[in-house]
């Protein structure tokens, strides 16, 4: 018997059923946040990504001059704790379709969503991810940004990537130390779901390694130019597949002109701590033309922690949707 297919197949079931449940009960919630901020609602709807060809969807963004958004940790909010389903769902439905997300594991081999080495930040329990199973983990609930406990639990990677398939969400995989390369490639690799994954690496030896164990998945890796790009080649690497990540701190236009040349998308996070990170300084003056400026200035992946404020202050993350995703 294939009890164990079964029980997979009933889960995706329950997950897309939960998803229809939660579009359809969540006005309220929903409300309370669009109430805040009207422009946090996308005034029409737009396409999923075409992700049968992911690296040839990138090709497009950056050769028609727009930006894909990434929210960080899943773009989280009132209500919408970060890394939870709800909370990608939510951003989905509003227009964004890259989602920032940080995969850990449980002391059991579980892989699941949750940023931090220690439970108590995020969820009602508390303790180290690694000395924690599984069963305890699922039974604990999700805590928003402010502190609030909401009704969400800690999702597995595999309900996460099955919804990503499903909507044709681009995942953007950050692996924490508890995870191996392997077993979140596996993951990836079971759920189908290559081409709607970004993996993010740190060093030229990580990228190799990716690029060596998923040769067809997309993935991020510090570059500013040719001489990265041919050190990560010379490595193994195929810069089809790699996106060149420039950091946090100060704008590159200089690099991203380079990549660009190269036939290399650049991505840039104006992420960090808050009141330190440049999607403050940005909105400081209640002008946001700066992410304006890092798009014309070359970038086509925007990583950050203020994904609805920005998606509503440009156009071009809807251009590059419009142009490529069909």
């Amino acid at each position: 018997m294939q009890c164990g297919n079964g029980v997979e197949a009933m889960r995706s079931l329950l997950i897309l059923l939960t998803l229809f449940i939660s579009a359809a009960c969540g006005d309220e919630l929903n409300r309370s946040v669009s109430d805040a901020d009207p422009s946090l609602l996308s005034t029409a709807p737009l396409p999923a990504v075409k992700t049968d060809d992911l690296p040839g969807f990138f090709d497009c963004v950056r050769e028609t001059g727009g930006v894909l958004i990434a929210s960080h940790r899943g773009g989280p909010l009132p209500g919408y704790p970060e890394n939870a389903l709800e909370t990608l769902q939510y951003g989905f439905d509003q227009g964004l379709r890259v989602f920032e997300i940080d995969v850990v594991t449980s002391r059991d081999g579980m892989l699941f969503l949750l940023h931090d080495r220690s439970l108590g930040r995020t969820t009602t329990g508390n303790g180290s991810v690694a000395d924690t199973d599984w069963a305890e983990i699922e039974s604990l609930n999700l805590v928003d940004n402010n502190g609030d406990v909401t009704s969400f639990t800690a999702p597995r990677l595999t309900d996460i990537l099955t919804w990503s398939v499903a909507t044709g969400a681009v995942l953007e995989l950050d692996k924490k130390e508890t995870t191996g390369w392997r077993s979140l490639i596996r993951a990836v690799d079971t759920a189908g779901a290559q081409n709607n994954v970004i993996l993010i690496t740190y060093t030229d030896n990580d990228a190799a390694l990716v690029q060596s164990l998923a040769p067809n998945m997309m993935f991020t890796a510090s570059a500013r130019g040719g001489r990265d790009i041919g050190k990560l080649e010379d490595a193994g690497v195929d810069r089809r597949y790699l996106i060149g990540w420039t950091g946090t701190r100060e704008e590159d236009p200089a690099a991203w002109a380079r990549l660009r040349n190269e036939g290399v998308e650049a991505a840039f996070g104006t992420l960090g701590r808050r009141g330190e990170r440049l999607d403050d300084t940005y909105w400081e003056d209640g002008d946001p033309s700066e992410y304006k400026l890092l798009v014309e200035n070359g970038i086509t992946l925007l990583a950050t922690d203020e994904p609805y404020r920005v998606a509503a202050a440009i156009s071009e993350d809807d251009r590059a949707l419009n142009a490529c995703a069909n």
